[in-house]
């Protein structure tokens, strides 16, 4: 069986360092800096410099080598539990399976296309979508005769008062609340 050396360390591929690597690799480069700084004694004022951005790489290669080993074990855990559930399922065959009816549809929750909203929330929302672009083309048709000089701000103020009678507030207030909750309710999944 070999011994083993730190100078090892730098032989192996990189995605396969451990911790215990990168310790080794300080030691073999701590130890050159050593040898370095004592045979040429205050003659070079660049080996302090170097030295410290050399262990500032190190740090960094040890937290990455850290997260990674961190990540594959998570990765490990989570194929293991995926081979349980996996033989699970085998085991119980067809029994298993649920009898949901021709009526019925399973959804995959992790799924970002599934379906999110009903047929008649859809329907709600996009009839206040039309309604509201209704409301939009009659307003920019307004505006384009404000701009054009057909109609002036006393003519619109008389004309409003004899078309619609005032409304309640509290019949305008409800009716916005109700096109604000569909709104909400469409926008407001969990």
């Amino acid at each position: 069986m070999e011994e083993h050396t730190p100078e090892q360390a730098f032989a192996k591929d990189a995605f396969q360092l451990t911790v215990g690597d990168v310790y080794d690799i300080s030691y073999v480069i701590g130890r050159d800096f050593l040898k370095i700084s004592t045979d040429y004694k205050g003659t070079n004022s660049i080996v302090p410099e170097l030295q410290f951005k050399t262990v500032r790489v190190l740090e960094m290669l040890e937290s990455l080598v850290n997260q990674s080993s961190l990540v594959m074990e998570e990765l490990e855990m989570e194929r293991d539990n995926l081979k349980m559930q996996l033989e699970k399922l085998l085991r119980e065959g067809p029994q298993g399976q649920l009898d949901l009816g021709t009526d019925k549809m399973i959804v995959d929750l992790t799924d970002p296309n599934r379906p999110r909203f009903t047929m008649e929330e859809l329907r709600a929302v996009l009839q206040e979508r039309n309604h509201l672009k209704a409301q939009l083309l009659v307003a920019q048709e307004e505006l384009q005769c404000y701009k054009s000089g057909l109609i002036t701000q006393s003519e619109d103020k008389v004309a409003i008062l004899e078309e619609e009678p005032v409304a309640p507030k509290a019949a305008l207030s409800n009716e916005s609340n109700q096109e604000k909750s569909i709104v909400k309710r469409f926008f407001s999944f969990k």
